[in-house]
Parts: C-alpha cells; structure tokens; sequence
C-alpha cells in the first residue's frame, strides 16, 4: 500500500461514515498522511481528524473514533491508534506496507513525480551573470539550486522555462571592448575595466579575427572588440554551465529588449496604468505606491534609460509571453531589488504577492589546500569543477538553504568517506547495484517471486516507511523551492538503507542454502532503494553511480 493508496483508503473511510451519519462534514479534496518522526507511532499518521473537527460539530478524538473504527476493517491495515488530541497512527501490514517496494521498481523514473504543482506556469530566471567574465563562485551556487529548483517543479507537474538574462547592453560593453584593447596595446587597465587570464584569451581571440584592430580609431577599436570578446566569453559560460550540467530553455538578451523599442513601449505601458510621471525633465515610476522606499527613475533627463527601465521591459515581456509566475534568484547583494520588482509587478497591475517571487541567496565561501596555490582572489566555476568535480560541488551546495550563508572545505568535499554527505549517499547507491550484480551472480533474480508479506525485520519496515515518504518530501521542496530538502532525505535514505543491508541478506549466505522467496521479495526492496536514490539525485543533478 503506497501513502497515495492510504489516502484514498482513509478518504473511502470518511465517505463511508458521512453516509452512515456517524460525521457530518464536508470531504476534503486531498487526505495527507505523514510518516511519524517516531517509528512505535506507527507507520503513517494523519491530523484529518482535528482538521474535521470544528465543521463536524464534535470534538476531534470523537472523530478519530469513528474513522479508526472504520480504518480497521480495511484490508493491508494492521492497527489504528489515537494519539493526543486526535491523531490517527497507521500501522500497515508488512504484506501491504512491502508491496511498495514492487510499485517502486515498475513507476522507476516517474517515482516520485506528482501533479502537485499543476497547473503552474512559472519562468525561472537564475544566475543571469554579465557577460563580461568566467561565472565564479557566488554564481555557482545560483547555478545548482537553479537547476534543481527548475527539476524539482517540473517533477511536481509546473510548466517552468529556465531563463538567463543576457546582460550585454550598456557600461559593459565599452569596458570590457576597453580592457581587451588595453592587452593589445599594452596600456593600463581602464578604470573599472577587467583584468585576468581569461582576458587576455579574448585579446588573442580578437587580435586574431582583427589583425589591424590597433589601428582603428578609439571607438571603432572597442566596439570592434567586443563585437568578438562578448559572443566568445559568452560561449565560454555555456560550455562551463554545460559541464555542470545546467542548462537554460532561454538566453534573453538585454540588447534585443532596447533594439525592439521594448524599454520605450514599457514606459507608454505603465504610464497608462497610472504610475508615470515627469520631473525635472526626468520620467518616474512611482513605486512608493507600492512599498518601495522611493520612486524610480525609468529615462533620465538626457534621454538615456536607466537599468530599472530595462528591469521593468523585462517583467513586461515574461509577461506577454504567458508566464503567470516569474520567479527571480538573485545574489546577496540584491536586497533591494526586492521591492522595486515587486512595484514593478504591481504598476503593470499584476498581483506581488503572486505573480512575482524574488529569493536572495547568500554568499558562499569554500576554503581549503587548492585556495593557497591561487593567485588573486577570484574563484571561478571551471576551478571548482576541475578542483572539486560537478557532483560534490552541486550536491554541497543544495543541501542547505539559500538564505543561510555558507561556507565549505573543498578537500573534505573531494574526501570518499561517510562523512562527505555526497560519497554517503553515492555509495548507498553504487552498494545497492552491487548486491543486485551479485545477487545475479548467486541466481537471485526478481522473476519468480515476491512475497512482500515476508519483510518483518524492524530495518525493512523503516527502509519502506522513508522510501514511501519520497512522493511528499519532493511536493513539498517544489512547493517551497527547498532543494536541500531532497539531500537530507537522501541522507536518511542512505543511513537506513546501510542499517538494512549489515542486518538482512538478499544472497545466500552459501553456495549451499537454497534460493528462496525471501532472497528475491529482498532484491525487490534493494532495487526499489536504488530506484528511489537516484531519483532524488538526479533532482539534484548529480550522478548515481553503479561502482565507487
């Protein structure tokens, strides 16, 4: 009996006592059901009988009487028992509570994956770095939860586009058009300009394209190379955030939102809605209006737009392109933009509260042996990856929450111990691919029996009571945008999958002993295991490998 199968069961149960007159009380559209934080409560537990309560007209463990009452005659339910002011304990027969481990297996990929979050239309704009330089380390950690915001909403049924704002209008340009020319010619660095290898990488790029660039007039040489330095450097943080294994449905450019008169239609937009007005030969977005602590600038008195205007053209534009919910990961260093994204959502007369999401990720620091042999301070993503690799670096990085500032030692992430919370659980995951090649091996295949009524062992009923809460706990870090959730229920996974296999064997302890249906109903909770772990990592966007 999966969580799903119970809940439709303690549905059926209330439908039956509202016929009977035992409960007056409308039925809920959904019955939850949770796995208790102690295991002598049982195997699932539900607080529906405190939720029918009121409406009921009768105090919450009368209620929970009279659905107990009802639960125990349900086949695969083995007790029922009320706690505290009315709380429903569920403890399944081993034979109902073991056939989830076949469900498992035969669902696979799509264990796990539910409608939850139908329905949502939802653009997920993330990282979104200038293009001016390598990502590094603060855009690394946008990258992985980024990603696995984008798998986790999907897997809950959203309609998500993943988007990165091409910052490529503006100041940027004549700076970096400026720091590539200054390698060439070698002169200074201009002021706020770019400095580093990567820099003079593009310089080799450009002098190559353009042999005579030195030679063109001030202007004509920075435009000229960034026409060449930009596209490259460009390609460069996709075939970076490819080897991270992040990938993006859209690239936006900025200099396509001016180019198509879109800043300029934005501002005719908004003045329509009654939020535009002049000043001092200025043109103003009054966004007080709306909790930002102060009007805003949208085309300044010289004619030129401002930043904010293009923010605004933007919102507009995952507007007209259907997207109901536009979500904002931004770094720490954006706080303020909070509240002008949210006035910009209102004065083009969306709902903040709905319509706009902007979460602020903290900055993240990751010491260690490989930092004193860098020269400078920079830290770049293709670093890490070389240094750390993908898998430890992304798993590191979702299983704590955004918002709490981190810090990291990248030689204990590359350690292959249980105390690297990655290799914990990759190794969960290659030692259960290890039993099933030698359980073939001993001649223990799943075909020719399954008798989940034989999983008795207290570690069998805790490994399928974790394995059935994974529908739950992915709902509700999609819901929560909380990828972090996913890694520490793949840590609890782990530890209980590791505590099972030292206690029950799926092959026989002898050439000798006989293959029998406890040996295969074993193999079939040890694939289901290996099925559920690499579900949640590759929510994760890590591997699951079969041999460490």
């Amino acid at each position: 009996m999966t969580p799903e199968d119970l809940s439709a069961a303690i549905h059926g149960a209330l439908q039956a006592a509202v016929d009977a007159g035992e409960l007056a009380a409308a039925l809920p559209h959904e019955v939850r059901v949770e796995r208790p934080r102690n295991r002598d409560h049982g195997d699932w537990s539900t607080n529906l009988a405190l939720q029918l309560a009121k409406p009921a007209g009768m105090p919450p463990r009368e209620v929970a009487t009279a659905l107990a009452a009802r639960l125990r005659e349900i086949r695969g339910i083995a007790a029922v028992d009320i706690a505290g002011p009315g709380f429903l304990n569920i403890t399944l027969e081993a034979a109902s509570a073991g056939e989830l481990a076949r469900a498992i297996v035969e669902a696979g990929a799509a264990y796990g994956a539910s409608a939850s979050e139908s329905g949502r239309v939802i653009n997920l704009e993330y990282i979104s770095a200038n293009p001016t330089g390598p990502l590094h380390i603060g855009h690394t950690r946008w990258a992985a939860l980024g990603d696995a915001m984008v798998r986790l909403l999907r897997t809950a049924g959203a309609d998500v586009t993943a988007e990165y704002y091409i910052n490529d209008a503006g100041a940027q340009a004549d700076k970096l058009g400026g720091s590539v020319l200054a390698v060439l010619n070698g002169t200074p660095t201009p002021e706020g300009g770019y400095q580093g290898e990567y820099v003079d990488a593009l310089a080799a790029q450009v002098q190559a394209a353009r042999p005579e660039i030195t030679t063109l007039p001030h202007d004509e040489a920075i435009a000229a190379a960034w026409s060449i330095a930009y596209p490259a450097q460009l390609a460069a943080i996709k075939e970076t955030l490819d080897r991270f294994h992040v990938h993006f449905d859209v690239w936006f450019s900025e200099t396509a939102l001016h180019e198509a008169g879109a800043v300029q239609d934005a501002v005719a937009r908004l003045r329509a809605q009654g939020h535009v007005f002049d000043r001092d030969g200025a043109i103003w977005l009054r966004t007080t209006d709306f909790g930002d602590d102060k009007d805003r600038v949208l085309i300044r008195a010289n004619g030129v737009p401002t930043y904010f205007a293009a923010d605004a053209a933007y919102y507009l534009s995952k507007k007209d392109r259907g997207f109901d919910e536009k979500i904002y990961l931004l770094g720490a260093d954006h706080h303020g933009y909070i509240g002008r994204l949210k006035a910009i959502a209102a004065c083009a007369g969306d709902d903040p509260e709905h319509n706009i999401e902007v979460k602020i990720g903290q900055l993240v620091a990751i010491g260690g042996e490989r930092m004193g042999k860098r020269r400078g301070n920079a830290l770049y993503l293709d670093d890490l990856l070389e240094w750390i690799g993908s898998d430890a670096l992304r798993y590191s990085l979702a299983r704590y929450p955004a918002d709490s500032p981190l810090s990291l030692d990248g030689e204990e992430l590359r350690r292959q111990t249980n105390d690297n919370p990655v290799f914990y659980v990759q190794y969960a995951h290659a030692r259960t691919a290890n039993v099933a090649r030698l359980a073939a091996e001993d001649g223990v295949h799943r075909v020719g029996g399954f008798d989940p009524a034989l999983l008795t062992d207290p570690t069998e009923a805790a490994l399928l009571a974790v394995l059935g809460d994974f529908p739950r706990v992915i709902a509700q870090a999609a819901h929560l945008l909380e990828p972090h959730r996913v890694a520490r229920y793949l840590e609890d996974l782990a530890g209980r999958f590791h505590k099972w296999y030292d206690t029950c064997r799926v092959r026989p302890m002898s050439a000798e002993e006989e293959v029998t249906d406890l040996h295969r109903t074993r193999l079939w909770l040890n694939d289901a295991t290996r099925q559920v772990l690499a579900n949640g990592l590759e929510l994760l966007g890590v591997s699951a490998p079969e041999r460490m």
